[in-house]
């Protein structure tokens, strides 16, 4: 599988993911829901914390991809949706991603403000798409 990261001339140089992903020869695709801040047993994990949610999110996210043979090296695009979003939420989020995700190549990502999601006291959900060789 070839997979090319492009950060394309004449756009602002990206902070923390990639402007696109190009995947040519994927023998599978995954396509993972959106991973929320729950434990096994389906309890918010941080009531109000952010970090605590979004750290229990990603950790979610491996465990979902890993189900099916992916890694998070495999992760070509994710989207973040976060309730009532502020520039300040962004650093929770990094901190988590960094603390839970392999540090490299980021992939194509795109963070979106919402104000709510599937359940109360939710504050972000996380989905995402792997490729497989």
């Amino acid at each position: 599988m070839n997979r090319e990261l492009i950060n394309a001339p004449g756009l602002a140089q990206p902070r923390g993911y990639t402007h696109a992903v190009s995947v040519e020869g994927a023998r599978k695709l995954v396509f993972v829901s959106g991973q929320v801040g729950i434990d096994e047993q389906g309890a918010i994990v941080g009531p109000g914390d952010l970090k605590a949610q979004a750290t229990q999110a990603l950790r979610n996210l491996v465990t979902a991809l890993a189900a099916t043979g992916a890694a998070p090296a495999d992760i070509v695009k994710m989207n973040i949706y976060i309730v009532n979003y502020t520039q300040s939420d962004y650093r929770a989020f990094r901190d988590a991603r960094t603390e839970v995700l392999p540090q490299g190549d980021p992939p194509a990502s795109t963070l979106i403000g919402v104000t709510s999601l599937a359940a109360e006291g939710l504050m972000i959900e996380i989905e995402a798409v792997a490729a497989l060789a």
